[in-house]
C-alpha cells in the first residue's frame, strides 16, 4: 500500500507547481500590462485625464502695428493693423426644409458675391443633412456680416476672427511685406518689416487652464492657472508717408513711360541715415498677397537685386584720388578716346568719342570711361580695393528688412598686387561688380556730409505694450573721406548737373549734386545691349537734406539722363519744396 501513498503526493506536488507557475504567468502579464499602461503611455493617459477632468485655453496676442510718419506735423500714420472680419458657416441641422435650403444658398451668394464654382460647392454643403458645420466664407467684413444677420437666415453663423489689415493697400507693400500661414496654418510674416520683425510683432501666446467635473462644471476647489498673452510691439518706421507717395508715383510713371522691366528707388538722410521713402515696382498689395501672379512683387528691389551700377560710381572713384590728394578738380586729362587696361580689348568712351583736353570736373560732367582708368592706375588697386572695403561694397548694409543680398567685388580680388588690371579699370566707370541702390545711397552719404560713411535705418522705434520704447538710430559713422574731399566733390557734381550731361536733373531754384549712369547688363559670354539706367544725387549742396537714387531696368530709351535724370529731378524738386527749404538760386539760373 505504501507505493500507492507516495503516487498521491507527487501527482498533488505537481499540481501546486503548475498552479504556482500559473499564478506567476498571470502576475508577470498584469505587471507588465501596469508597466506599459502607467510607464510607457503614461503622456497619452494622462492628456485622455486631462481631456475628461481639465480645460485648456490658448490666449492669443494682437499683433503689433506698423506706422509712417509725416516730418511736417510729426503725426503717425498706421500701415499695418488689425481688424475684426468674419468666418461664415451654415448649420444644416437648423433647416426644416427645402424653401429653407434655397433662402441662404441663394442670399449667402448674392450678399457674398459667390461665383459659380463657389455657388455650386455652397448648394453641395447646404444638402448635407444634420452637419453642424460647414465652412462659407473667411474674411467677410462687418458690413456684410450686418447684411446678413438683418436677413436672419436659419442655421448661419458668424465668428469673430482678427486679421491683418494694410490700410494703404499696395502702398509700400515691399517695405512692410504681409502675414501670410506657416506650415501648420498659424499667422507668420513674411518679407519686408512683417517678416524681419515676426517675433517682436507677434507678441507670444499665454493660456487658461483648469478642472471641471464629467458634466463640464468648474471644480472651485481645484484650482485655475492664467498666463496672460503679451501683444506684439508697435513698430514706427522712418518712412515718410507723403514722401513716399509722391516718389513711389513718380517713378512708376517714368517706368511707364519709359517702357522699363521694373524700377526703385531710396531716398535717405545723409547725416542720420534715415530712409526717408524706398520704392521698388513691381509692387503688391499685401491684403491680397495671394493673388500676385510673380514672385519678384515681393522682393525689394532696392535691397534685393544687385546690379552693376555704371557711371553712378565715377565721383566715388574721384573721391579715392582726391582723398589721396592725387588729383584735384582742375587736374588736366587729355582723352584720347581710348586706353589700354590689360584687358581683350581697349577701353572706349560711350559713343566711342575722344573729348580731348579736360580737367576732372570734365571727366565728370562728360561722363568720361578713360579719365576714370587715369585716375584708378594713379592710386594703384591695393588702394582702390582698400576704399571699395571701406564704404560698404560686397556686404550686407544690415538694413532690418527681409531680404537684403550683398552685391559683389569678388572680380577685384582675382589678381593680387598693386598693378591695375582689368577687372579694377572697368570697375572705375561701375562695371564688372555688382552692388544694391540702397548701398549706392549709404555711399554717397560719405560724398554728402563731410566724409561720413553711415549706416542706413529704417525703423525709428519700437513701443512694447508695456509702454516701453527701444530707439533705433544709425551705427557710429565711419570716416572715409575728408571734408575737404566731400566739399570739393559735391562742388563738381554741382557742375556736372548744370553744364554736364546730367542737366535734366535740375529742381530749378536748388542746387543739386549728381551724377548719371547706363550701364549694359551682362548676358551668357559677354554684355548685351540692354541697359539700366541711374542717376544718383543730393540736395541742397550747400547743406543736403537728402541722398536720392533712381534706376530703371531695361528702359527702351538709350541714356539715363533721358530717364532716370528727369525723374530725379521732379520728385528733388517736390521734395525740398515739401520740406520748406528755401531756394538758394534764381528761377533761372
Amino acid at each position: 500500500m505504501l507505493p500507492r501513498v507516495r503516487q498521491k503526493k507527487s501527482v498533488h506536488n505537481t499540481r501546486i507547481g503548475s498552479a504556482g507557475i500559473i499564478i506567476l504567468l498571470i502576475s508577470g502579464i498584469v505587471v507588465s500590462r501596469l508597466f506599459f499602461l502607467m510607464v510607457v503611455r503614461y503622456d497619452f493617459y494622462t492628456a485622455l485625464a486631462a481631456g475628461t477632468h481639465e480645460v485648456y485655453a490658448e490666449l492669443f496676442p494682437e499683433r503689433g502695428k506698423i506706422f509712417m510718419q509725416d516730418s511736417r506735423t510729426q503725426e503717425s500714420y498706421p500701415v499695418a493693423m488689425n481688424r475684426d472680419y468674419y468666418h461664415v458657416y451654415i448649420d444644416t441641422r437648423q433647416f426644416t426644409s427645402d424653401e429653407d435650403r434655397s433662402l441662404v444658398t441663394s442670399t449667402l451668394t448674392r450678399v457674398l458675391s459667390l461665383g459659380e464654382v463657389e455657388a455650386a460647392r455652397l448648394d453641395i454643403q447646404a444638402k448635407k443633412i444634420n452637419d453642424p458645420y460647414e465652412p462659407v466664407m473667411d474674411k467677410v467684413s462687418e458690413s456684410l456680416v450686418a447684411e446678413l444677420r438683418d436677413a436672419a437666415l436659419p442655421g448661419v453663423g458668424f465668428i469673430r476672427r482678427l486679421h491683418r489689415f494694410y490700410p494703404e493697400g499696395n502702398f509700400a507693400g515691399p517695405i512692410i511685406g504681409f502675414v501670410g500661414k506657416d506650415e501648420a496654418g498659424r499667422d507668420i510674416g513674411r518679407y519686408g518689416i512683417e517678416g524681419h520683425f515676426e517675433t517682436i510683432l507677434a507678441g507670444s501666446g499665454g493660456f487658461f487652464s483648469g478642472k471641471k467635473t464629467a458634466k463640464g462644471l468648474w471644480i472651485p476647489t481645484a484650482g485655475r492657472s492664467l498666463e496672460s498673452a503679451v501683444n506684439g510691439a508697435d513698430i514706427y518706421t522712418t518712412i515718410d508717408r507723403n514722401i513716399q507717395y509722391y516718389a513711389c508715383k513718380r517713378l512708376y510713371q517714368g517706368m511707364i513711360e519709359y517702357a522699363a522691366t521694373s524700377a526703385s528707388l531710396v531716398m535717405m538722410h545723409p547725416r542720420t541715415g534715415a530712409i526717408l521713402a524706398m520704392c521698388s515696382i513691381p509692387e503688391f498689395d499685401p491684403n491680397e498677397y495671394g493673388s500676385v501672379r510673380n514672385s519678384r512683387a515681393y522682393q525689394n528691389d532696392t535691397i534685393f537685386v544687385p546690379y552693376e551700377v555704371g557711371s553712378i560710381f565715377k565721383p566715388i572713384v574721384m573721391a579715392f584720388a582726391i582723398n589721396e590728394e592725387l588729383v584735384t578738380p582742375d587736374t588736366y586729362f587729355y582723352d584720347s578716346g581710348s586706353v589700354e587696361a590689360r584687358c581683350s580689348k581697349p577701353i572706349q568712351n560711350a559713343n566711342f568719342v575722344a573729348h580731348k583736353d579736360q580737367t576732372m570736373t570734365g571727366v565728370l560732367e562728360q561722363s568720361i570711361n578713360t579719365g576714370m582708368v587715369y585716375i584708378t592706375n594713379l592710386l594703384g588697386k591695393e588702394k582702390f580695393v582698400s576704399y571699395m572695403e571701406r564704404l560698404g561694397f560686397g556686404l550686407k548694409t544690415s538694413i532690418t528688412l527681409d531680404t537684403e543680398a550683398a552685391g559683389t567685388i569678388a572680380s577685384l580680388y582675382q589678381n593680387k598686387g598693386n598693378t591695375i588690371d582689368c577687372y579694377t579699370a572697368t570697375a572705375s566707370f561701375g562695371q564688372g561688380f555688382t552692388a544694391t541702390p540702397l548701398q549706392m545711397v549709404t555711399a554717397y552719404s560719405a560724398l554728402a556730409n563731410g566724409g561720413k560713411k553711415v549706416a542706413p535705418y529704417i525703423v525709428e522705434k519700437i513701443v512694447a505694450e508695456d509702454g516701453k520704447v527701444t530707439r533705433y538710430h544709425s551705427p557710429i559713422d565711419q570716416q572715409v573721406f575728408t571734408n575737404r574731399t566731400s566739399h570739393l566733390l559735391t562742388g563738381m557734381m554741382v557742375s556736372t548737373i548744370d553744364n554736364g550731361y546730367s542737366g535734366r536733373a535740375r529742381a530749378p531754384g536748388y542746387a543739386m549734386a549728381g551724377k548719371s549712369g547706363t550701364a549694359q547688363i551682362a548676358g551668357v559670354g559677354g554684355y548685351t545691349a540692354e541697359t539700366n539706367h541711374s542717376f544718383i544725387g543730393y540736395g541742397p549742396a550747400e547743406d543736403p537734406q537728402f541722398i536720392l537714387i533712381v534706376k530703371f531696368e531695361k528702359p527702351r530709351v538709350r541714356f539715363a539722363e533721358s530717364s532716370a535724370a528727369p525723374v530725379f529731378g521732379d520728385i528733388s524738386l517736390w521734395t525740398l519744396q515739401y520740406l520748406g527749404i528755401p531756394r538758394s538760386r534764381q528761377l533761372d539760373g
